[in-house]
C-alpha cells in the first residue's frame, strides 16, 4: 500500500497518515485492502465537508496549542502588578517597553498586554519577575 511515496510497513490509525503533509483526504479515500474492499469505508460526497476533515485533522496540534496559550495567559490576566514595581530592574525588557509601562503603570498583567508595543514575550518576562520577587498575588 502506498499512500506517502513509499510502501507503508506497518500499521496506522489513517487519522495519522492524514496528518502528514503529503497525504490528502482523497489519496486516502483511494486505500484498499488486500481482498479488495475500502480501507476506511465510504468517502464524503461533498468537497467541502472533505476538506474540513482534513484541515481540521492537519491543523488540529496547532489549534490545541494555541487554545492551551490562550487558557495559560487567561489564568495570568488578574495577576497583579506591584505599585511598587522597578520595570527597570528587569533588564531583559526592551528600553521601549519599560517606557510604556512605566508610563501607563497597569495594575494587572492583563493591562499590561494591552497597553501598546508590549509583546507576548515582554509579559511573560514581566510574569517572571514578580513571580521571582515573590510578589505573586492574583485578584479574588
Amino acid at each position: 500500500m502506498e499512500v506517502v511515496g513509499k510502501k507503508i510497513e506497518k500499521d496506522y490509525a489513517l487519522i495519522d497518515l492524514l496528518k502528514r503533509p503529503e497525504v490528502s483526504y482523497e489519496k486516502l479515500c483511494t486505500l484498499t485492502s488486500n481482498d479488495g474492499s475500502m480501507i476506511g469505508g465510504p468517502a464524503v460526497d461533498d468537497p467541502i465537508v472533505a476538506e474540513q476533515v482534513e484541515i481540521q485533522v492537519k491543523y488540529e496540534g496547532y489549534v490545541n496549542r494555541q487554545q492551551e496559550e490562550v487558557r495559560r495567559q487567561a489564568a495570568h490576566e488578574d495577576q497583579i502588578i506591584p505599585a511598587d514595581i522597578d520595570y527597570d530592574a528587569i533588564a531583559s525588557l526592551s528600553i521601549e517597553v519599560r517606557q510604556k509601562l512605566k508610563q501607563s503603570r497597569p495594575q494587572t498583567l492583563g493591562q499590561a498586554r494591552r497597553v501598546s508595543g508590549v509583546t507576548p514575550a515582554a509579559v511573560a518576562l514581566l510574569l517572571i519577575h514578580i513571580k521571582r520577587t515573590s510578589y505573586g498575588k492574583s485578584v479574588s
